[in-house]
């Protein structure tokens, strides 16, 4: 689902061993992930984030690992071959429209991405349609290459196709927002 995306070839520039003493991945997604769970990453890119939820949801659950590049896609797959996670992993290619994927999920994750999405309405349209009830939603994107403007009109966004807006936690270099399905009457 791109608009601009960033090139497969730059994400070793922020996805890398260092990234972990800004962006724990325990630590950001532990109060959202759960042992068993099946979990959707959009735009995993090389899987930092896929990994670490991975590992969460330890082998009787699922991550949904979806971007736009396939090259992104053979770089997590390797990466979670090296980490002993491949099993608990299923990566898709999805497009610019469609993220491809029917599965019920717990939980989401769209990390430094929502703006990269040329129609963000349908993004989280589709999303709304595979959460479960009582899952989350976890919106996070770059300070520093989006706006408090822009961001605010991708919360009104998900507000308007259902998600309830619950909390925004404290992510360095983000600003961030959790959403949960609101209910349909």
């Amino acid at each position: 689902m791109e608009n601009h995306v960033c090139p497969w070839r730059h994400a070793y520039l922020f996805d890398n061993p260092l990234r972990r003493l800004l962006h724990n991945p325990d630590k950001i997604l532990r109060p959202y992930v759960a042992p068993g769970m099946t979990v959707l990453d959009i735009g995993c890119g090389m899987g930092f984030f896929s990994i670490g939820m991975a590992r969460l949801i330890g082998d009787n659950g699922l991550v949904i690992s979806v971007d736009v590049q396939q090259e992104m896609l053979d770089v997590l797959r390797k990466r979670a071959r090296r980490a002993g996670v491949v099993k608990r992993i299923q990566t898709h290619r999805c497009t610019s429209k469609d993220l491809g994927i029917t599965t019920k999920v717990d939980f989401v994750l769209g990390f430094w991405m929502i703006h990269e999405v040329p129609d963000r309405a349908g993004l989280f349209r589709q999303i709304r349609s595979l959460l479960q009830a009582g899952g989350h939603l976890l919106v996070v994107e770059p300070k520093k290459h989006v706006s408090p403007k822009n961001f605010h009109e991708t919360l009104k966004l998900a507000e308007a196709e259902g998600f309830r807006h619950t909390g925004d936690p404290t992510i360095r270099l983000s600003m961030t927002a959790v959403f949960s399905a609101a209910k349909i009457f």
